[in-house]
């Protein structure tokens, strides 16, 4: 894994939203970057990102603009675009910066699905000022994808896939959580990223699920897994997850179970959100209960709930916590008020 420099993460008014999970992610944590500062508005201006976040200080300052921000962050080399949005469209209002981090001389590293490569001006703007134009979720040439061959059958290591019953719950957050937690145990535990911002973190295993040609998602999957087994003699190996398996905006997670051969599953879960993506017209989320009887007719194991605790007071999360381990007699985690140490036991049996 590349180290990269000092960073700016954009963000431009969202950070307190879950389309800012990309920048989410960064804040909690990257080996790829050093992040100094984000970019948002006026009424986050002065904070610590962190503490909005999750209420924990990380000493990462909120600017309400670059020309703000440049005046404190120091050898700042590039600004990253913090936010996921619906169909991966770039936000217009974010252009003004992008271009004028450019003339300050930031590279721009961009995880959507609108390519600043492929805007004559942007490019111009690049060249003009010696500084680059990183499209992450730009897809693979097809002579550098690779297709399922059946290789997964030989990983010995325990796969386990985290997966959601939604969008946006948390499940890299939650994974890489978990990974920590055992290696801090002396676990080698390994992680295959699946989305932009697993790169973006520092990951050196995986690949970015939906900017793969569908006749290679499976393929390129299992690749991630085996050269990861293979190279880091990974005792565990855990799976990012995306969407879930019924949002109907782009259900996905049969490939983890079937191709990726996870037959171990941490579920992510809103108790509290009651439709897909908070869109009524989508459809309700089905019951966890539901959720682990489709995932053990496909063939996997559910082996704890992970709880995302959006809208809930600290009563009202407990509560949850001790109502699904009572109905599901499985751990329940809360990832970021208590960690994910109760789930080491079952990782320890798995590996002996």
């Amino acid at each position: 894994m590349a180290y990269l420099g000092n960073a700016l993460v954009l963000t431009n008014g969202l950070l307190q939203t879950n389309n800012a999970k990309t920048a989410h992610g960064l804040i909690r944590g990257t080996e790829r970057f050093t992040i100094v500062g984000i970019l948002d508005d006026e009424t986050t201006a002065g904070k610590d990102a962190g503490e909005l976040l999750d209420g924990k200080h990380r000493d990462i300052p909120v600017f309400e603009d670059l020309s703000a921000a440049l005046t404190e962050a120091t050898n700042v080399k590039y600004l990253i675009i913090g936010v996921a949005t619906a169909g991966g469209v770039l936000p217009s209002e974010m252009l003004e910066t992008i271009k004028y981090a450019m003339q300050k001389g930031l590279s721009i590293v961009n995880g959507l699905h609108e390519y600043l490569s492929d805007k004559p001006e942007m490019m111009a703007l690049a060249a003009g000022n010696n500084v680059e134009l990183l499209d992450i979720r730009r897809p693979k040439q097809r002579k550098d994808l690779h297709f399922w061959t059946g290789e997964i059958y030989e990983v010995k290591a325990p796969i386990i896939a985290v997966m959601g019953t939604d969008c946006a719950l948390g499940k890299r957050t939650t994974a890489r959580l978990i990974k920590q937690a055992c290696q801090e145990e002396g676990i080698n535990a390994q992680m295959v990223y699946t989305g932009q911002t697993g790169w973006l973190q520092g990951g050196e295993y995986g690949f970015v699920f939906d900017s793969t040609l569908n006749d290679f998602v499976s393929g390129e999957l299992e690749h991630a897994i085996v050269r990861c087994w293979k190279e880091t003699e990974a005792e565990v190996i855990l799976l990012e997850g995306q969407s879930s398996l019924r949002n109907p905006s782009g259900p996905c997670g049969l490939e983890f179970l079937i191709s990726g051969n996870a037959k171990h599953l941490v579920l992510v879960h809103a108790p509290k959100r009651r439709y897909f993506d908070d869109e009524p017209h989508w459809g309700e989320i089905p019951s966890v209960a539901s959720e682990i009887d489709l995932i053990q007719k496909l063939g996997s194991k559910v082996i704890a709930l992970a709880l995302n605790t959006e809208g809930c007071t600290e009563a009202e999360y407990f509560a949850f916590q001790r109502q699904y381990e009572e109905e599901l007699n499985i751990p329940v985690l809360l990832p970021i008020q208590e960690g994910v140490g109760k789930l080491l036991s079952e990782i320890i049996r798995l590996i002996n």
